[in-house]
């Protein structure tokens, strides 16, 4: 029988096969990270055998090509998928966007109890999309049944998760949460996102200023150098998003971010990105005065704080 893997990485989707990992592997494509959450009969819906659907909101839309002729087309639903599978292996790295699909398939799961039996779910303790095909064949990943403790755990943590405030995730931290080891670290940085009360900034736009304080101009070191950034919530554009509102804003803390992205429409991404690469970035006086943590921005991030977690957005 087929042995399938889950994950939620493009690269990785591709070579887990080629390491000779499984026989079919399958990246999940939904994001719950910067903005409002999809509705619970959406996601049901994302999940279920083609009907109705529109494009990019099923399952396996943006699946491999090699995936797709393997599992014969692109109309299955997942448990139907998943009844075909000898095993299904889940494999999902320590970033929050990879553990936030974690707990939203294990609550699925929980409803289909037929197929938990299948399940494994691997302890991946680096990053995916870095892995090569070699290192991912070589890298031992921990092994490990998916019993209640996993499904509660998940269940209660995405549960906490799409509340419309944070209170329950603040609370989840002091629960016991080994079950899945990887998650707390994750919902730490996801809660460190939301806005300080001594800067009015999240953790990854603090970090942007700081590194502007320190001679790093170009918009390239701020999206893309993770060790240096330390924080690894958003993706590209969301960085973009981010420092739309520390430069354009009224109160600006930043200057020399190109003007035209006051104009170019966000899913313009071609001239963005030229945009953003056209930019050299420096502190205003106030950008300054929020790194010394003598000002706040306050209420001026508020439209795009909603973009930084799906807290309090519409």
């Amino acid at each position: 029988m087929t042995r399938l893997i889950l994950t939620g990485d493009a690269s990785a989707a591709l070579g887990l096969p080629k390491a000779g990992r499984v026989d079919i592997a399958i990246d999940l494509v939904p994001r719950f990270i910067g903005g409002p959450l999809p509705s619970d009969a959406e996601l049901a819906a994302m999940l279920a055998p083609r009907t109705t659907q529109g494009p990019g909101s099923h399952w396996l839309d943006y699946a491999s090509t090699p995936a797709r002729k393997k599992i014969g087309g692109r109309d299955l639903g997942l448990i139907e998928l998943c009844g075909r599978c000898e095993t299904v292996e889940l494999w999902f790295d320590p970033s929050p966007k990879h553990q936030l699909q974690l707990i939203w398939l294990l609550d699925y799961f929980r409803s289909h109890p037929q197929i938990v039996s299948r399940l494994r779910l691997r302890i991946v303790d680096y990053n995916l999309t870095t892995a090569t095909p070699e290192e991912l064949g070589r890298w031992k990943v921990l092994d490990v049944d998916i019993t209640s403790d996993e499904l509660e755990t998940a269940s209660a943590a995405w549960q906490a998760y799409r509340a419309s405030t944070p209170e329950a995730c603040f609370d989840l931290l002091s629960k016991d949460l080994s079950a899945l080891p990887l998650l707390k670290p994750a919902l730490i940085n996801l809660l460190n996102e939301l806005p300080s009360s001594s800067t009015g900034l999240g953790a990854t736009e603090m970090r942007m200023l700081e590194l502007i304080a320190r001679g790093y101009s170009l918009t390239n070191a701020l999206f893309y150098l993770r060790s240096l950034r330390r924080t690894d919530i958003f993706n590209e554009f969301e960085h973009g998003y981010l420092l739309d509102g520390l430069a354009l804003g009224p109160r600006p803390a930043v200057t020399g971010l190109d003007e035209e992205l006051r104009t170019i429409p966000r899913e313009n991404f071609g001239n963005r990105v030229s945009a953003y690469r056209r930019s050299v970035l420096s502190l205003t006086e106030f950008g300054k005065a929020i790194v010394a943590h003598k000002e706040d921005l306050g209420k001026q991030t508020v439209t795009h704080r909603a973009r930084q977690s799906h807290f309090g957005a519409d």
